[in-house]
């Protein structure tokens, strides 16, 4: 190599050298920048100092557990101790829990040992930790005794309207007109029978004994009959109206996205330039995906809600429109990319134009659209969950009703719950049958 040739190669080198030495200085520079730029955009410092991390572990709580109100309203005689405040949670009094101690000053066992008296002029609680504390009411006034020389703990909140004392896994309220004691446990409960089941409360054994060969409580038909019956028409979890609503959100999704395969198929030829009988058309019909796609389906599903209401059907068109669409735009583009010597080869033997789409066109573009329909299906389940809450269908709809009540997040994780498990198996279904149609 000439003297010449070498330095040219030198100063090549340097120039490469020079120009990867300016990018990795670069990138540490541009990366700064992208975080300083998210820093003051979405103002982390203000949202660090909104942060409650005791309502974050409050609601992390109320995911898997629930509490029992034990309640006393002065407009009303009696006791009430019923599960989530509900009426259909209700227990009769002689179905009290054994914690609640009922009478003329009744009784409430916390966890911990303590414990809370309802006398006549308010209320007793017992704190193994604290020592107690009188609450008493006067017209619509609340006064509040602490212990000989004890401070205001953190724990309890006290105006002269409304008191709120809490512990570990408990809660105590009094207002003018109500008081009430809340004490939370582990689990979802009533979830396989509800209070008015004859079936509540037994164990797993008791269960199983009554299923195999204990005598029939209902003469009318079989233990096990009657357990799956209590189940499935549960008041407080309502699993039939559950399973009916993942049913509908599957549908939503099957309808929508088969319908818009089908739409598409015939579509897309007109639409290919190889297959396409003038441009025209082809130019008609790409501009006619362009709009159905590039309108969200969440747009499709409010425009469609006022024109044909709220129900599944409006999201299944909701899905349909939108993947019409894409289907359109991404099958024309494998149709205009098939081998066309499969097609000449057929033409030569006099096929038809149909029968050359069947056997020269259809082997080589069918992996393509079933794959991208298995996709969008997949796919299309997780959407119509969100589509639901809007128009009204599905399971979509019961998850936005337990988050609105602010009260049952139990529920809310049961619904979650069942929308991953319902994800996983379309994925799993989707894949056997990409596997099953396409590798053979």
């Amino acid at each position: 190599m000439t003297a010449p040739m070498l330095l040219i190669a030198e100063t090549e080198i340097r120039r490469s050298l020079g120009r990867r030495r300016a990018v990795m200085l670069a990138a540490p520079l541009l990366l700064l920048a992208y975080l300083t730029t998210i820093f003051f955009s979405f103002d982390l410092p203000g949202i660090a100092a909104r942060i409650r991390p005791d309502n974050a572990a409050t609601l992390l709580g109320d995911f898997w557990s629930y509490k029992t109100h034990v309640s006393r309203d002065l407009r009303k005689p009696g006791l009430e101790v019923a599960i989530e405040g509900e009426a259909k949670g209700r227990y009769a009094p002689e179905q009290f829990p054994s914690w609640v101690q009922d009478g003329t000053t009744p009784v409430i066992d916390l966890p911990g040992g303590g414990r809370v008296t309802y006398t006549a002029s308010g209320a007793r609680i017992d704190r193994t930790d604290f020592g107690r504390i009188e609450v008493t009411r006067s017209g619509r006034r609340i006064a509040v005794t602490l212990p000989e020389g004890a401070v205001t703990p953190d724990w309890l909140s006290a105006s002269s309207t409304r008191v709120d004392i809490r512990g570990p896994w408990w809660r105590f309220s009094m207002t003018p007109q109500r008081t009430e004691t809340f004490r939370y446990q582990p689990g979802w409960e009533l979830f396989f029978f509800d209070l008015q089941s004859p079936f509540h409360g037994k164990g797993p054994g008791e269960l199983a004994a009554l299923a195999l060969w204990e005598p029939r409580l209902d003469p009318a038909r079989a233990n096990l009959a009657g357990m799956l019956h209590d189940f499935w028409h549960n008041r407080m979890w309502r699993h039939g109206d559950v399973v009916w609503a993942l049913g509908e959100t599957v549908l939503m999704a099957f309808l929508g996205t088969l319908g818009a395969a089908l739409i598409a198929v015939p579509l897309a030829f007109l639409a290919a330039s190889n297959f396409a009988p003038g441009r025209a058309v082809r130019f008609g019909l790409r501009r006619f995906f362009d709009l159905f796609r590039g309108i969200d389906g969440l747009i499709w599903t409010v425009i469609l809600s006022r024109a044909f209401g709220p129900g599944p059907l409006t999201g299944a068109l909701a899905i349909l429109m939108t993947d019409t669409g894409t289907f359109g735009k991404t099958f024309s583009e494998a149709l205009e990319n098939i081998d066309e010597k499969q097609r000449e080869g057929i033409a030569s033997t006099g096929a038809s134009g149909a029968l050359q789409a069947r056997f020269g066109v259809g082997p080589q573009v069918a992996p393509v659209i079933l794959s991208q329909v298995l996709y969008y299906l997949e796919s299309n389940t997780r959407s119509a969950t969100v589509i639901g809450a809007l128009v009204g269908g599905g399971i979509g709809l019961l998850l936005t009703q337990a988050i609105q009540t602010q009260k049952d997040w139990e529920e809310v994780s049961y619904y979650i719950v069942l929308i991953l498990l319902m994800v996983m198996a379309m994925d799993s279904l989707s894949g056997w049958l990409r596997t099953r149609f396409i590798k053979g």
